[in-house]
């Protein structure tokens, strides 16, 4: 019999893999864009970025709600990124499980603590 795997009856497998990362990566970025214009605006409309003007910003409700948007925006971006350079370069399944594994905990650790740091001011 046979092998028919060449032409448009091909089994094709993983088709579309990866497009939902793609499109994740571009929607946090925008999350962080819009993140760093809203800083921007209000360095320049505060007094020179005095650390009252700053800590009076972060202590809006909504200010915290954007930055801990945009931290887990970071967080899930970076994911993306280091999980698939994980994935490219590091062949041994072990090895590569392993660092998949401290990888999710230093950036579950990172939200964590930003988000301590951000409801304490």
């Amino acid at each position: 019999m046979a092998n028919n795997n060449i032409g448009p009856k091909r089994l094709v497998v993983g088709a579309h893999y990866g497009t939902r990362e793609f499109l994740a990566q571009r929607v946090t970025a925008v999350v962080m864009v819009i993140f760093t214009v809203v800083l921007g605006v209000a360095y320049l409309l505060s007094d020179g970025g005095s650390y009252e003007s700053w800590s009076g910003l972060f202590a809006s409700q909504w200010m915290k709600i954007l930055t801990f948007l945009t931290i887990l925006s970071l967080v899930y971006h970076a994911w993306i990124g280091v999980r698939d350079i994980w994935m490219d370069y590091v062949k041994p399944m072990a090895v590569r499980l392993v660092l998949h594994v401290l990888t999710i905990l230093w950036l579950v650790g990172c939200a964590g603590y930003a988000a301590q740091i951000l409801w304490r001011v």
